[in-house]
């Protein structure tokens, strides 16, 4: 997926591309995050669409829930949910930034190769 240390630094639009991609794929899975929180907040606690919607996404981005849960499958699912919101943040995390720590590592590495060939090779010859 990454290019190779030993490749050329990958094109602005090229790049972009790629940050696009990780973008697409960083919102789907928060769309189907989303999706679950949803349908669980309904199921459980019998909340309107709306009040399902906003609990969910505010789980998912780390605030807490607005309604607290009063079925134990509500407190059950409210638990569930936000230890996987847990993970997807690492996740949505990971995803987005991946491109652009390989980019800032990648550009160190051929740095570095650079000023490797440009040092005279050294006489370490035994006496």
């Amino acid at each position: 997926m990454f290019e190779h240390r030993k490749h050329a630094l990958l094109p602005w639009p090229k790049f972009l591309g790629r940050m696009a991609r990780m973008l697409t794929i960083a919102c789907g899975v928060v769309a189907v995050s989303l999706g679950i929180g949803v349908a669980g907040y309904r199921l459980t606690e019998q909340l309107s669409w709306i009040d399902a919607l906003l609990n969910a996404a505010i789980i998912l981005f780390g605030m807490g829930p607005v309604n607290t849960p009063q079925s134990t499958a509500g407190k059950l699912f409210a638990t569930f949910y936000a230890m996987f919101a847990g993970v997807v943040f690492l996740t949505v995390a990971a995803v987005l930034f991946a491109p652009l720590f390989h980019r800032m590592i990648h550009r160190f590495h051929l740095e570095l190769d650079e000023e490797q060939d440009e040092r005279p090779p050294s006489s370490s010859a035994a006496p």
